[in-house]
């Protein structure tokens, strides 16, 4: 069963800067686009390098450590669609920032 976990207060979120939250001790990272908050996996998919200090172009954010970049919205790695990091659904209330974990 899912559970939906408070993990931030969304004004305290940077447009555009990922921010690290770590929800039943899960590395999450958040990142704040406009209205929206999209939550991804913290780990990088090639040899778990966190993302927190990548860089964001638009919806793309690249490693730090090797320069491999995923897709914000869907966590795919542009370079080989069938490897990604897992994405969360996250939900905003009441000014707060909700991840749902599976």
């Amino acid at each position: 069963m899912d559970r939906v976990i408070e993990v931030a207060e969304f004004l305290n979120l940077a447009e555009g800067k990922p921010t690290a939250v770590f929800p039943l001790g899960l590395p999450v990272l958040l990142v704040r686009r406009g209205a929206e908050v999209r939550a991804l996996e913290n780990r990088c998919a090639h040899m778990g390098c966190p993302l927190t200090s990548g860089t964001l172009e638009g919806d793309i954010l690249r490693c730090p450590c090797h320069d491999w970049r995923f897709n914000i919205r869907d966590g795919t790695f542009l370079d080989a669609p069938e490897l990604s990091v897992k994405v969360y659904a996250a939900e905003l209330r009441d000014g707060k920032v909700f991840v749902r974990i599976p």
